[in-house]
């Protein structure tokens, strides 16, 4: 079972790299996390934080530093995981949810609240809380969420420093057969597919929020 996720997970990365190769890189994507960048606490929580460095010209960094595009990151995300999944994986939005789904909505893998930001001058941050899913443990309902950070790096002003985490997550498939399983199969997995995510924003192109809440106003 562990080869047949490597063997997915290769997969799935051959379609992002090639899918991304498809567009003209506008800048540079470093991966700076840690190798082991999943932690799993005594209790089963699980903690993944994947990290990178994107250095890109002053004027597009200007360009792209808005409220409006820290939520059209959180979009960019969820479209990039249908893409590379070729739609096996999608996003079904509702008015007061966000389901990831596997093929049809009856087999919901993770189910998020709303998003939640965070905006300051050189930080911004949108979350959202996990409230159950195939993929959740029982006692991990409305317990833990996924979120990506954006900082502007302190030293250098054309470069951007990018968190997609993973926090107080407990998974049902360690619940079932155990945390080495876990790490070997759904984390292996995840860390691989975020890497590619993070390496995919070297082309600055954003997909444009569904929902739009924080767009500018008409004539604003």
């Amino acid at each position: 079972m562990p080869a047949l996720f490597a063997l997915i997970a290769a997969a799935l990365l051959w379609l992002a790299r090639r899918q991304a190769g498809a567009r003209r890189n506008r800048a540079q994507t470093v991966i700076v996390s840690a190798p082991r960048s999943t932690l799993i606490a005594d209790d089963g929580a699980v903690r993944s934080v994947q990290s990178a460095r994107l250095q890109l010209e002053r004027a597009d960094l200007e360009r792209l530093w808005s409220a409006e595009n820290l939520e059209n990151l959180g979009a960019t995300y969820w479209h990039f995981l249908n893409r590379v999944t070729l739609g096996v994986i999608r996003v079904v939005y509702g008015p007061e949810e966000r389901r990831v789904v596997f093929l049809v909505r009856a087999l919901t893998l993770l189910r998020f609240a709303p998003p939640d930001y965070q905006l300051e001058p050189a930080r911004g941050r949108i979350s959202w809380r996990i409230k159950d899913g195939l993929l959740v443990a029982r006692r991990g309902r409305d317990k833990g969420w996924l979120s990506l950070t954006v900082r502007r790096a302190d030293q250098t002003p054309s470069e951007l420093e990018i968190d997609v985490e993973v926090a107080n997550f407990y998974p049902a498939i360690a619940s079932w057969l155990g945390t080495f399983f876990y790490e070997v199969t759904q984390s292996f997995v995840h860390v691989l597919v975020t890497h590619a995510f993070l390496r995919s924003l070297a082309t600055l192109e954003l997909e444009q929020s569904k929902v739009a809440d924080l767009a500018p106003l008409p004539g604003g």
